[in-house]
């Protein structure tokens, strides 16, 4: 990969440009000489409301200095090191006066341009406080009346808040390849199933499932239930072969398709998520929600999603992260998934907590176990720079681990 080069302004443009100003004074006291240094130098953020490489190139130094003074680095929630593009964060300084307003005016403009950006219409479009609250509200409108399939493990947010419903949830165990098996879960579809959720990629285990197959069954199950496929990491899928379910939503079937800002938009603190799927689903969503999106949610995720370059830099430089940690667990012997995500997973040989409390000594936070695969870890993808600093790490904590699966069965 071509580095970035950016050209050098003021270090004081720099940071009347930056979130570090507040009320036009800059305190700079508290920085340290890392940060104070990669504050020195940077590059014109913006051309036409897009990120450029130059002002990446600066951006991400700023980020790696900020990191490395907040403490260990955090490798443990999938987050993306890179945070909002300038363009959000510029959409959101420029709209301060709306801090005190309820409602978030900005929303309908939202709607249109992620309709636009998916290629559905408008009214396939639903805005919602985070992806927490799109499960929460598919739960409601879907599941308390009947029973809930899931593969496991996966992504605990809907699973996890049916069954403080007391709602019954049929896990299936992931198959050996540690992709949904399903065949089982085809099997366990009985008539008492009003839900099935999908989520591919999969959380914790990085991958997807063949797209054929998964497309097959999901088509198959919205027959006989409401199927919510969660998408929060299509953005990182690098495989040809991978293709969204939005087709699925536009033909009309009983499919409903999530994505977030959490992710590569790096809006995570901003709850601000999408729902896709048929009008009349979504009129029974609505009514449901217990909360409303933020007005600078909906303004940086506005401009997010129009700073197409922003996002596929983000990209490149997670799928570089990404080969470094591959290439190092190849190096080590170690059975891993196809990551096609921002996180990487793993087998350690090891109980997780060791390898988190080994991890966190060299300055790395990173996942928690996922039963019962209590001897793989799950590691999100920091800056390259960041990642062969882990890479480094590993043979330290894991190099003389057993290699054998352990009671993990996969």
């Amino acid at each position: 990969m071509t580095p970035f080069t950016p050209s050098a302004v003021s270090r004081r443009q720099w940071l009347k440009s930056s979130s570090l100003v507040a009320g036009g004074a800059i305190a700079t006291g508290s920085l340290t000489p890392a940060l104070a240094q990669a504050l020195e130098s940077n590059g014109p953020h913006l051309e036409n409301g897009l990120t450029t490489p130059a002002g990446f190139a600066a951006h991400e130094r700023m980020v790696e200095a900020v990191r490395r003074a907040d403490g260990p680095i955090r490798l443990a929630s999938n987050e993306n090191p890179y945070g909002m593009a300038p363009s959000a964060r510029k959409a959101i300084e420029d709209g301060w006066k709306q801090h005190s307003w309820y409602g978030a005016p900005g929303l309908p403009n939202l709607k249109k341009i992620y309709a636009q950006s998916v290629g559905v219409p408008e009214d396939h479009i639903m805005i919602v406080a985070g992806s927490s609250e799109l499960l929460s509200i598919v739960n409601l409108a879907y599941g308390v009346k009947g029973e809930i399939l899931t593969a496991w493990p996966t992504y605990e947010g809907l699973p996890r808040y049916a069954e403080t419903l007391g709602i019954k949830v049929h896990k299936v165990p992931l198959a050996a390849d540690l992709t949904h098996d399903l065949d089982t879960m085809d099997k366990r579809l009985t008539q008492a199933i009003d839900l099935v959720f999908v989520c591919n990629p999969n959380n914790p285990t990085a991958n997807v499932t063949e797209n054929r197959t998964l497309r097959s069954f999901v088509s198959s199950a919205s027959r006989r239930s409401m199927v919510l496929v969660d998408e929060a990491y299509h953005d990182f899928v690098t495989d040809p072969s991978y293709t969204s379910c939005i087709d699925m939503v536009k033909a009309g079937e009983n499919v409903i398709v999530s994505r977030t800002g959490s992710k590569i938009h790096g809006l995570a603190a901003l709850r601000t998520a999408f729902v896709i799927a048929r009008p009349d689903i979504i009129a029974r969503l609505q009514p449901l929600s217990t909360s409303a999106p933020g007005v600078f949610g909906a303004l940086g995720a506005a401009a997010s999603l129009q700073d197409t370059a922003y996002q596929a830099m983000c990209k490149q430089r997670n799928v570089e992260g990404r080969e470094i940690m591959k290439t190092a667990i190849a190096k080590l012997g170690r059975k891993m998934t196809d990551s096609q995500t921002n996180f990487v997973f793993f087998h350690t040989g090891m109980p997780v907590d060791l390898v988190q409390k080994a991890m966190l000594a060299k300055g790395f936070m990173i996942g928690r176990a996922f039963p019962p695969y209590t001897d793989w870890v799950r590691i999100s993808i920091g800056t390259p720079d960041e990642m062969r600093a882990v890479a480094a790490a590993l043979p330290e904590v894991i190099g003389g681990a057993p290699k054998s699966m352990g009671s993990s069965g996969a």
